[in-house]
C-alpha cells in the first residue's frame, strides 16, 4: 500500500468479532496502525500514547484502528488491561498485513523471524491512504504528536 492508493472496503474484524469496515470512518482521517504484538512494552507505550491523546486526535478529526495479529481475545485482555478507547483489529489470517506490505522478515539478537512492521497508515476522508509513517520512524511514546 502506498501514498494514493485506496484502502480496502474491509479492513477486519474487530475484538468484538464485528467487522470494521472503511466506510464506517466516511468523512473522517483513519488512523490504521500496525504492530507486533499486544501487551509488549513497545506495544504498549504506543497504544497507550494513542489512549492519553485520543480525544485530541478526534477533535482533530481523526479515528484510531490497531491491528496486529493476535486474536480477538488477545486483544480484549489488552484493551481493557490498558483502558483503550479504540478498536483493535484481529488480523490473525495476515490478510491484512499482507495487504498493507507490512508483514516480513525481521531479525533480533541475530535470529531471523517473520513478524510486523511497526507502521502507521493515516487514510484521508475518501478513503486514499495519504501518509504514511514507516518502521524507522514510529516513536512509539510519542505517536500521536507524529500524527497530528
Amino acid at each position: 500500500m502506498n501514498i494514493g492508493d485506496k484502502a480496502p472496503e474491509v479492513l477486519g474484524v474487530n475484538e468484538k468479532g464485528e467487522e470494521i469496515r472503511l466506510s464506517n470512518y466516511k468523512g473522517k482521517k483513519l488512523v490504521l496502525y500496525f504492530y507486533p504484538k499486544d501487551s509488549t512494552s513497545g506495544c504498549t507505550a504506543q497504544a497507550c500514547n494513542l489512549r492519553d491523546n485520543y480525544d485530541a486526535l478526534r477533535r482533530a478529526g481523526y479515528e484510531v484502528v490497531g491491528v496486529s495479529i493476535d486474536s480477538e481475545k488477545s486483544h480484549q485482555k489488552f484493551i481493557e488491561k490498558n483502558s483503550l478507547p479504540f478498536p483493535l483489529i484481529a488480523d490473525t489470517d495476515k490478510k491484512l498485513v499482507d495487504q498493507f506490505g507490512v508483514w516480513g522478515e525481521k531479525s533480533l539478537y541475530g535470529r531471523k523471524y517473520m513478524g510486523t512492521f511497526r507502521t502507521t497508515f493515516i487514510i484521508n476522508e475518501e478513503g486514499i491512504v495519504e501518509r504514511i509513517i514507516g518502521p524507522k520512524e514510529v516513536k512509539p511514546k510519542n505517536h500521536a504528536a507524529q500524527i497530528l
